[in-house]
């Protein structure tokens, strides 16, 4: 009999997420799902949104993040889980937050950061929320030990045109832009801000690199053909859209693959 009592306790040990209504802290969005499985135990998890559930928005492997409660995001399903925490974006519509308020939910609000530092400061600000500091500057210390691996042993700076979505490139001062240049790479001159950018616009100032998430599709497989046709010769490297989405733990695998496009083209 003990040895039964025994096993259900290790089995109910081992369960990843909370059920509904017992507390437990909620992510309402990706980039906030990314960091509260990296700095919280899976036992303290009762949500994630359904967002990293999906292949195209997920920062997370999705083996993992299917482990746990996917939510809409939506009020009502949120309070449903009576959380003692939720985490949210500063886009989160005014009326859901009334209505956190109402219940009395405590609401940590988490922008978008646009540079290095600043992933480091929310790194630290969610693990001040959670009570996990150590975890923070361990998961910061090893962004530090990424970025640093990254950076170029020559001068070289070969000029790189980042896509995050058909022909919406990167551009200006973003997240991106700043790993990018911290990875050797010149920002090619006509992505002066994140936007469309038409082909006749990369032909008239090719990059030495594309990165793209998708080199296979169908605006990707026309834009090759039409450099090709006009005799400029422009690398490409697959830049996966998980890399794109949030700062945080995804610095570390997009400096990693930064680095080794890179290597590829400065030989």
């Amino acid at each position: 009999m003990r040895a039964g009592v025994a096993l259900i306790a290790l089995v109910l040990a081992g369960c990843n997420a909370q059920p509904a209504g017992i507390g437990g802290i909620v992510s309402t969005n990706p980039c906030a799902d990314q960091l509260l499985l990296a700095l919280a135990p899976p036992g303290r998890i009762a949500a994630i949104s359904h967002y990293s559930q999906e292949e195209a928005a997920t920062s997370i492997p999705l083996d993992v993040a299917r482990r746990f409660r996917g939510t809409a995001g939506t009020a009502e399903e949120v309070i449903a889980l009576k959380p003692d925490l939720v985490l949210a974006s500063s886009f989160t519509p005014a009326a859901t937050l009334r209505a956190y308020q109402r219940l009395g939910l405590k609401v940590l609000l988490l922008d978008s950061p646009t540079t290095i530092a600043a992933s480091r400061g929310q790194i630290r600000q969610v693990a001040a929320a959670l009570g996990t500091q150590a975890a923070g500057e361990r998961l910061i210390a090893r962004i530090d030990v990424a970025v640093a691996a990254a950076a170029p042993k020559d001068a070289a700076r070969p000029s790189a045109l980042l896509f995050i979505s058909e022909n919406f490139a990167n551009g200006g001062p973003t997240l991106l832009t700043e790993m990018l240049g911290r990875a050797g790479f010149g920002t090619n001159a006509k992505a002066t801000a994140s936007g469309a950018i038409p082909i006749e616009r990369v032909m008239r100032d090719p990059p030495a690199v594309i990165l793209d998430p998708d080199p296979d599709g169908r605006t990707a497989t026309l834009r090759r053909r039409v450099l090709a046709r006009a005799g400029l010769r422009v690398a490409e490297a697959r830049f996966p859209r998980s890399l794109v989405n949030c700062g945080g733990p995804t610095i570390i695998p997009a400096m990693q693959r930064l680095a080794a496009i890179r290597a590829n083209i400065v030989r």
